[in-house]
């Protein structure tokens, strides 16, 4: 099985939508827009990372099949990561492999990413491309609807 990134096209849409709204992707992501159904809020937040300067933003295919997205950007001057895989296709090691992908591609080290501390698949996934633990923060999560811990992992090299 092949792993590849492509950049994210608007006939992707349609697909991203359904992946990011399934409600155990939405709770074990918990970091989530008020509202996963929210077609227009999806829509303007595909439109803001297809655009915006400097994130560096792909879809992920497995053997020519869309099956999620992985992006880089910077927010409050720190490099982030962030994934998201069609909940259908978790446990296959798509997101580690395009992860390591999207890492070859982005210069920018440290780069951090931030995974809910209940989310212990996502954290797998970051300490399998070089993630540590080095801090943790807690706030309101949309997609549980309450205060979350949330653990921060950083990647050096």
């Amino acid at each position: 099985m092949t792993t590849t990134l492509r950049p994210v096209r608007d006939d992707d849409h349609d697909a991203l939508f359904e992946f990011q709204r399934d409600p155990e992707a939405v709770r074990m992501a918990a970091f989530t827009r008020a509202d996963p159904d929210d077609r227009a809020a999806f829509d303007e937040h595909q439109h803001r990372v297809r655009t915006g300067e400097g994130i560096r933003h792909r879809a992920i295919e497995r053997d020519g099949v869309l099956v999620g997205t992985v992006a880089a950007f910077t927010i409050e001057g720190e490099r982030e990561v962030t994934y998201w895989v069609d909940p259908a296709r978790w446990g296959e090691g798509i997101a580690t492999e395009a992860l390591g992908l999207l890492l070859a591609e982005e210069p920018e080290r440290p780069v951090y990413g931030r995974v809910a501390a209940h989310n212990a698949g996502s954290r797998r996934v970051l300490e399998h491309c070089g993630f540590v633990v080095v801090g943790q923060d807690r706030g309101f999560a949309a997609g549980v609807g309450t205060d979350t811990d949330e653990l921060v992992l950083r990647l050096d090299a």
